[in-house]
Formats: C-alpha cells, sequence, structure tokens
C-alpha cells in the first residue's frame, strides 16, 4: 500500500512540474521544436532539470540493492539499437512534433477542460491496445 502510495505522489509532483513549467501547452513544445522560426527554448532548461533530478537520483541509488520501499532497482538498459527502436523513437517524435504532446503532459493536462488531451490519450490508448493485439495475432501465427 504504501509504494501505491508513494507511486501515486511522485505522480502528482510529476504533474505537477509539468503544469508549472507549461509542458502541458503543445504551442510551447512546439515552439520548441521551431528552430527556424520563433524558438522557445524553455523546454531545454525542463529537460536539464529533470536530467539534474535523474542523475541525482541515480546518484543516491548507486550501491543499493533495492529500491527504499523494497522494490527492484531497474538494471541499465540492454544497450541494443535495432530497427524497431529507431522506428518507435522516430514515431515518438513525429508526433510529438506534430501536436505537441507526449504521454505525461497529455495525462497532466486532462483536466485542463480542453478537448485535445483527451483526443491524444484516446489515440494513444488505440495504439497500445492496437500494439497489443498485433503481438498476441504475431504469438499465434508464429
Amino acid at each position: 500500500m504504501l509504494r501505491a502510495v508513494m507511486a501515486f505522489a511522485c505522480g502528482l509532483v510529476f504533474s505537477a512540474g509539468l503544469i508549472l513549467s507549461d509542458m502541458v501547452n503543445p504551442a510551447r513544445v512546439q515552439a520548441f521544436l521551431d528552430i527556424g522560426g520563433a524558438w522557445d527554448p524553455t523546454l531545454a532548461f525542463v529537460m536539464g532539470g529533470a536530467v539534474c533530478v535523474a542523475a541525482l537520483g541515480w546518484a543516491l541509488a548507486r550501491g543499493r540493492r533495492t529500491a527504499v520501499l523494497g522494490g527492484p532497482l531497474p538494471g541499465p538498459p540492454a544497450g541494443r539499437v535495432d530497427g524497431r527502436l529507431a522506428l518507435g523513437a522516430v514515431l515518438f517524435g513525429v508526433g510529438w512534433g506534430l501536436v505537441g504532446f507526449c504521454p505525461g503532459p497529455a495525462l497532466a493536462a486532462l483536466g485542463a477542460g480542453r478537448p485535445e488531451p483527451w483526443i491524444f490519450a484516446a489515440a494513444m490508448l488505440a495504439g497500445m491496445l492496437g500494439w497489443q493485439m498485433a503481438a498476441a495475432l504475431r504469438g499465434r501465427s508464429g
């Protein structure tokens, strides 16, 4: 139960950070990606701050076998870049640039009273379900 409460609290802090930094505003993200126009560098500062916090967390976790609440710590990534990973990264970047949302800010923006985050979340869920169905069908045929 404590782990669930802490996960919820971490989600609230993450959402508050996204809202305070205005990363729930697709126009701000798209302005960061518009390097040939009216470029807005604020997203770089948000990302830099996030990298600093993550680096501090990993430094504190170094040498630990389990997380503070007893769960497993994730290991380093496998380090293998293949076509699927590259294609997924390209699709993510293109989608992010086109609509200005990625999953975290879209979910944090659901309560803003605008339809765009709801449309994005519905499309994201449809894509996740489609991927799961395709994987299940591949498993049956192979």
